[in-house]
């Protein structure tokens, strides 16, 4: 029942605060509402619960693996958004409130989601729910993007809908009763229909690809990314990706119990490969430091898809990345946004010397940038240490060696915008806007905090978690 809980309370906090009718104190309801959320999430994770074969939603291996790190970004990005609000005071927060609360159950779900039926249904609902937080500034710029992730991301809907169909129209061929539960699935195994699985397999990959970034499906990230408030950009890139990866991985063991794993372990390498390639050359490239965040998300989502392709040490590795990157990343988006906020502008061209008008957010954003890009000894250089060497393992010399020219071209392009505009002197209209700034407790502690999270998940990783990590690898790839 606890697993349950999981959904319904943030479902019924994002009910509540429709209902709510002040806009001063209904942004509390976040913080509310994600502690209660974590509180439930690292009970279950502490007393994982018996999941049922046949359950269609359940607290299992995968799921304990991945949803604590989902919550605990949600609360700590919560606390944020109080302050947030209060800053951002001219515009109604009753449609932002709820459905950030409606996307946390959401996220729950699909996390949990044992169907793909069901697991089709979350994930598309979180899409949904997320367009009107996209235009919450409602510039002209913030339309443009939420109209391209709502069609970029419709396409990923109607691919995946179609690879669903492809699926379970595999078991049906085979002789299955249609039974969709990746438990069904994968016990049927090699009587799967061959030809019907790897159509369904390049149709799910593409369609949750969309919706975690990869390239060529990840056009919808940097408009997104940039336009979106901080808040949202941080649960996008930390929630909303995240679910998508577990979806392609529950699919990954249904096409490895089919016999075809090997063509989904190269896919999922070249498509990985090819993402933190395209991510590193437009990071060279771009003067948004906001867009910046989103192509450094789709180098890390190809990261996570070596990962999946590397058997269970791979899984495993790509598992501790999530927390990792997660983590980090969220520090870097709430830390942009008060530069952001600061500035006036996100663009380099216009804004230089952050370090001397918000010290604390420079600092941070800084420290963020150096940890997101491996260094030691924060939680994503060891996560990455763990991906190299379950490719070394797995006789992937090649790819090892793409791999880490790609992370040095990212770590060129991440520090060419970030010293850019902390370094240098500041113009006198940023020095004028960042007077209105007040780099305050509330915006400052939570990513602090998450990049406190970061070095502790490097320096001291929990027994527990890795146990879990473990586990959930042991689900996907069950030792013959």
């Amino acid at each position: 029942m606890n697993q349950f809980l999981l959904i319904i309370v943030p479902l019924v906090g994002a009910a509540l605060a429709a209902a709510w009718p002040s806009n001063r104190t209904r942004p509390w309801f976040l913080p509310v509402f994600g502690l209660l959320h974590v509180v439930l999430t690292f009970w279950l994770f502490i007393n994982p619960p018996v999941v049922a074969p046949e359950a269609w939603l359940g607290f299992d291996p995968l799921a304990r693996a991945v949803l604590p790190a989902v919550s605990l970004l949600f609360l700590i990005c919560a606390a944020y958004g109080v302050s947030y609000l209060r800053i951002r005071s001219e515009r109604p927060n009753r449609v932002f409130v709820a459905l950030l609360l409606a996307i946390l159950g959401l996220l729950s779900a699909g996390h949990q989601a044992r169907h793909l039926g069901l697991l089709w249904i979350a994930t598309e609902a979180v899409t949904l729910a997320a367009v009107p937080l996209l235009h919450f500034n409602a510039t002209p710029r913030a339309f443009e993007a939420t109209w391209k992730y709502l069609l970029v991301g419709g396409t990923g809907i109607a691919l995946s809908l179609l690879g669903s169909f492809c699926l379970g129209y595999a078991s049906l061929h085979g002789g299955g009763v249609g039974d969709l539960t990746f438990t069904a699935l994968t016990a049927q195994g090699a009587g799967l229909s061959r030809p019907w699985v790897l159509t369904a397999w390049v149709l799910l990959l593409v369609g949750y690809g969309t919706k975690m970034g990869l390239a060529p499906m990840h056009t919808w990230k940097p408009d997104a990314y940039g336009e979106a408030p901080s808040i949202v950009g941080a649960i996008l890139a930390g929630g909303v990706t995240t679910v998508a990866f577990t979806a392609i991985l529950r699919v990954r063991s249904v096409v490895g119990a089919a016999g075809e794993g090997h063509i989904a372990d190269r896919t999922l390498l070249l498509i990985g490969l090819f993402s933190m390639l395209v991510a590193a050359l437009f990071l060279l490239g771009t003067r948004d430091f906001k867009r910046m965040l989103a192509y450094s998300s789709v180098e890390h989502m190809g990261i996570l898809s070596i990962g999946a392709a590397l058997g269970g040490a791979g899984v495993a590795a790509a598992l501790f990345h999530v927390w990792s990157n997660g983590l980090t990343k969220g520090a870097l988006f709430l830390s942009a946004g008060n530069i952001r906020r600061a500035a006036g502008s996100p663009s380099m061209d216009d804004v230089r010397g952050m370090s001397l008008l918000t010290p604390r957010s420079a600092a941070i954003f800084v420290t963020g940038m150096f940890a997101v890009t491996a260094l030691p000894p924060f939680g994503p250089f060891f996560s990455e240490l763990q991906v190299i060497r379950a490719a070394l393992a797995a006789g992937q010399g090649v790819a090892t060696a793409m791999f880490l020219g790609c992370l040095l071209l990212a770590f060129f392009g991440l520090t060419r915008v970030v010293f850019g505009i902390v370094d240098g002197r500041p113009r006198p209209t940023t020095r004028a806007n960042a007077q209105r700034f007040v780099e305050t407790a509330g915006v400052i502690v939570p990513p602090l905090v998450l990049l406190g999270l970061s070095l502790w998940l490097g320096l001291f990783t929990p027994a527990i978690l890795r146990e879990a990590w473990a586990a959930a690898a042991t689900q996907l790839f069950p030792a013959p």
